[in-house]
């Protein structure tokens, strides 16, 4: 726990340096991304927690404690009375009640909004806490550790990404025999004797039933280094997410699993065969893309409705808007629109074609609306977001056609920033939905990291496979060429 405490304070200092150079506050300008990291004694909670910090140097970390037995700052913990203290052997450290959970949400709530905290210092020795508290200022990321973080569901619901790390009961004890008879000079039958009477019956009632609400499990902790750098690398997608919007906040990121980050992995790896790509795409799209074209249609208006029930009762609910239309564009925006189809039952679709002329020009080239289309609400459909000058051009046209700006909604499977400050900056009102957003573009507007030309890969018209090396060339369509 030492070497993680370190790691937090190094980082600390490293932000007073910062602060002290920069007129700018401390203080984030979103809320923190907060992950839980339960598991049993000595599974390996701390190794996975100092893993994480020192792969997110770039970040404000700060790690706040909730441990137990082991760690020398198990922050909140209940300081025990006289009474309790004699009877210190029938105590037992690992049930809920140990915990002051109130303090503990009553911090992380004030953390979330920005508030710097004075975390308990909890002394084993005397078992109390001590009058000196441990200072925690906003950050970015923050880390809750501890057997029982899982436990309580109003903790769970300030995290951000639950973590259970799970690891051989016979693994454990030895752990926690050598942690204790060698760094704690304790007798090996006192901690068989607590681990019997205290320890494996509240991992069994209280801290393995909460790994059913972990987000990930992890397999022999800080030993799956796999598990790690996904972890970490999402973490650090989701503050790019946060960055964008808290900026505009007519972007909206729907809510990223682990599967869906997996097809993404898959259709973005260079090495993938054309079929791998069609296969796992589609797979993406049903489950990613269905969530975004659902997602979407949250932001429509509908009218309050009763019904009569088949029991003769009567049901009051809504009804969405059936003034609606996609838009998809030709060919990547193609891929999209089964999935809308299967959201919104015989949905008219119209088409655009937009040619490429260099990195900044676009050239309408074709386009298919329907003749209605100023009074209904437009979904714009493609996969990709790169520099937005095809989905300006697009957009403009639509604008044209008599659709209120408010009423188009921007549909895509991944973003790059750029495009998303192109088209919040000259279409404030229009709502882009999206499932992922990639770091940027390169200097030939390439998405990076991207997933090559998205159309070719898809319909399998590029035959040579040096080509998914190239990114979209577009702002949120990919590089059309020649029209066929």
């Amino acid at each position: 726990m030492e070497t993680v405490i370190e790691l937090a304070d190094d980082l600390a200092d490293d932000l007073s340096l910062q602060s002290a150079s920069s007129e700018s506050t401390t203080m984030p300008t979103k809320q923190p991304f907060v992950i839980g990291v339960a598991g049993g004694t000595a599974s390996g909670k701390t190794t996975v927690c100092n893993m994480i910090i020192s792969r997110l140097r770039d970040q404000r970390v700060v790690l706040v404690n909730q441990y137990v037995y082991a760690m020398l700052q198990d922050s909140f913990y209940h300081s025990l009375t006289d009474e309790k203290l004699q009877n210190l052997h029938d105590y037992n450290f690992d049930h809920p009640d140990a915990f002051d959970t109130e303090l503990l949400l009553s911090d992380m709530e004030k953390l979330k909004h920005g508030q710097a905290v004075s975390i308990p210092d909890y002394d084993f020795k005397s078992h109390k806490r001590k009058e000196q508290s441990r200072l925690i200022n906003p950050s970015d990321v923050f880390i809750l550790e501890g057997i029982l973080v899982l436990h309580d569901p109003l903790v769970r619901d300030l995290m951000s990404m639950k973590i259970f790390v799970d690891t051989d009961s016979d693994v454990r004890l030895s752990r926690r025999i050598q942690r204790d008879t060698v760094e704690r000079g304790r007798d090996i039958e006192d901690v068989l004797h607590q681990y019997a009477r205290f320890v494996k019956p509240s991992f069994e009632e209280f801290i393995l039933p909460s790994k059913k609400y972990a987000d990930i499990i992890i397999p022999r902790g800080g030993d799956n280094d796999v598990a790690i750098d996904l972890i970490v690398q999402h973490i650090l997608t989701k503050l790019g997410q946060h960055d964008l919007c808290k900026i505009y906040s007519n972007v909206d990121v729907i809510v990223s699993t682990f599967q869906i980050r997996g097809m993404h992995t898959l259709i973005r790896d260079v090495t993938t065969t054309t079929h791998d790509f069609v296969f796992y795409a589609d797979r993406l799209i049903r489950l990613s893309m269905f969530q975004v074209v659902e997602h979407g249609l949250g932001h429509l208006p509908f009218t309050e409705k009763q019904i009569i029930t088949p029991t003769g009762s009567v049901y009051t609910g809504v009804v969405f808007c059936r003034r609606l239309c996609g838009i998809s564009i030709i060919r990547s925006g193609e891929s999209m629109e089964n999935a809308l189809r299967a959201c919104c039952k015989g949905i008219k679709i119209g088409k655009i074609l937009i040619h490429r002329e260099g990195n900044s020009g676009r050239q309408l080239i074709y386009q298919k609306l329907p003749a209605d289309i100023s009074s209904r609400h437009v979904l714009l459909l493609d996969p990709i977001l790169a520099s937005g000058n095809s989905a300006v051009k697009a957009i403009s046209l639509i604008l044209s056609k008599g659709v209120p700006e408010s009423n188009i909604i921007f549909l895509n499977l991944i973003a790059a920033p750029q495009g998303i400050h192109a088209i919040c900056k000259r279409f404030p009102k229009i709502k882009i939905v999206t499932s992922e957003i990639d770091s940027s573009i390169d200097e030939h507007a390439c998405v990076i990291p991207g997933m090559g030309e998205f159309g070719d890969r898809y319909f399998g018209t590029d035959n040579d496979s040096s080509t998914a090396l190239k990114s979209q060339r577009s702002s949120g369509f990919p590089c059309l060429g020649t029209p066929k």
